[in-house]
């Protein structure tokens, strides 16, 4: 399969005046996770960095004028595969082995994934030989890639906070999708970066190292959460309505 070029490889929505979303288009949908940028007083915040397959840095050079702030929900490759270009990440400690596990490659052909996530990736859409559909440059081999070192990470937990001078956000431990889960929380605009602890899709509790009972514990606690608004790890934002009946529906099913 010969994949097309994409001079565009990241597409941006503003969100409003601060937070602006990042996604990249060309990678299947359930590997697409949203990169959210928040304008701070004083420095910035990034929350997520994507697949890492092309430079974000240089993508979104013109947001990143300010000092960053750059949190991983998780370890996952779709959330931390861009990690590499930035000076310090922070990460909860819990995810610390996952992530360096997660740096050793990326496969991008579809054969090289496991016949499980083929099959959850087949049920968002049909997966062909690879997991993008084009390459972000000519000399781009997606047989080749392998993803580069990280230069530093830094190990962050419950009610730990992230400080942008006029915004801060507070860190929510979330486990249960991944053992080291996390999301930003803002008290005062009662926001939610919520990684994938909880979206508006298919939540995913089988992996290696998910824990349902953990998730279930989770879900408690964000039934309890007085959030008006959730920015996920994928799929669209949504509110407190859509977010207790997730949860709800979760607890409902007896998983765990």
């Amino acid at each position: 399969m010969n994949l097309p070029v994409s001079e565009l490889w990241f597409v941006r929505e503003r969100v409003d005046d601060s937070i602006t979303l990042m996604t990249e288009p060309h990678v299947h949908p359930f590997l697409r996770c949203n990169i959210w940028h928040v304008r701070g007083r004083d420095r910035d915040l990034l929350v997520d960095t994507g697949m890492g397959l092309a430079s974000l840095g240089q993508a979104a050079k013109d947001l990143f004028e300010k000092d960053l702030s750059v949190v991983l929900t998780h370890a996952h490759v779709d959330h931390s595969g861009g990690a590499h270009e930035f000076r310090n990440c922070n990460l909860h400690e819990s995810e610390a082995d996952l992530f360096r596990g997660a740096k050793d490659q990326l496969p991008l052909s579809a054969r090289d994934w496991p016949r499980d996530l083929l099959e959850m990736m087949e049920a968002y859409e049909p997966v062909g030989e690879y997991v993008i559909t084009a390459k972000p440059s000519v000399t781009f081999d997606p047989v080749a890639y392998q993803l580069q070192c990280v230069p530093a990470t830094t190990h962050i937990g419950e009610g730990d906070v992230i400080d942008l001078g006029d915004r801060v956000f507070e860190v929510l431990h979330l486990p249960g999708h991944s053992p080291g889960s996390i999301g930003l929380w803002e008290k005062s605009t009662r926001t939610l970066f919520s990684g994938d602890a909880v979206y508006d899709g298919p939540l995913l509790d089988e992996l290696p190292e998910s824990d349902k009972p953990t998730y279930r514990k989770t879900m408690e606690r964000l039934l309890e959460l007085p959030v008006d608004v959730i920015h996920a790890g994928h799929e669209s934002s949504f509110g407190r309505d859509q977010l207790r009946a997730m949860a709800t529906a979760y607890l409902e099913d007896g998983k765990g």
